[in-house]
């Protein structure tokens, strides 16, 4: 029986995708910066462990807690809608510090193991804002562009362990908590000049069809068919948003 390790499984994305694994008969490893109960069966199929991707013991510790995985989906990641005039450095030296320096922290600690067998998978989760760049998005769009350059090259430096690496892009996730939750971090708020573009950029949001946004479970099944299936491309659109732009060549 195949185990996959997930960052971020509180809520969103990393939740529905420990669901789909945990469903699908494979050993789950569900991290979280606070361990909490999750909405899956208690059973010895399922592992709830403490993980801070910007921390190297708590990395360290979860990786030895988790013994050997299959595969690696790197789903931690924080958001942050702000013009850059408005964004301390401090704040984009933390979401960089999660987004793209967590993805790699995470990636070389399993490196190890699956090199060694010559098998594993890293999964890595990016966004379609790095397809279509958004106003207010420019700090995440950088991190997560960052991490679609590391996880191309990171894929041809493993293949000759027979290693892959993948890369899955959701577009925007309404139903989750994400974009409230980068709202609420916007202590300082947004610069007084950019007033107009902010409602001019919410309102675009409010009126985007349902039917045109990305749901928790495009974002695990992508995950599956990338951990899965060794055919599979290097990027994987998930989500109706951002299987649209794909297919424009965005």
């Amino acid at each position: 029986m195949q185990t996959v390790l997930i960052t971020g499984c509180s809520s969103g994305f990393g939740l529905e995708i420990a669901r789909l694994f945990f469903d699908r008969g494979w050993n789950v490893v569900a991290t979280m910066r606070t361990p909490r109960a999750v909405d899956l069966p208690a059973c010895d199929r399922l592992r709830v462990l403490a993980l801070d991707v910007t921390d190297a013991t708590s990395i360290r510790q979860a990786i030895e807690a988790a013994g050997p995985i299959d595969v690696l989906v790197n789903n931690a990641g924080i958001g942050w809608l702000n013009a850059l005039e408005g964004t301390p450095m401090e704040v984009v030296r933390e979401i960089f510090e999660t987004n793209t320096f967590g993805t790699m922290a995470m990636t070389q600690a399993v490196l190890p193991q699956f090199r060694e067998r010559r098998a594993g998978v890293v999964v890595n989760v990016s966004s379609s804002v790095t397809q279509k760049p958004l106003h207010l998005l420019s700090v995440y769009t950088a991190s997560k562009a960052a991490v679609n350059a590391f996880t191309e090259s990171l894929a041809l430096e493993l293949k000759s362990f027979s290693v892959r690496v993948r890369l899955v892009i959701p577009g925007r996730a309404p139903e989750t908590a994400f974009g409230q939750t980068a709202r609420a971090r916007m202590t300082a708020g947004f610069p007084e000049p950019y007033a107009g573009l902010v409602q001019e950029v919410f309102a675009a949001w409010q009126q985007q069809p349902p039917d045109e946004v990305t749901r928790s479970v495009d974002v695990a099944e992508a995950i599956w068919r990338a951990a899965t299936d060794p055919a599979c491309p290097m990027r994987l659109p998930a989500g109706a948003d951002a299987v649209a732009l794909a297919g424009q060549g965005a």
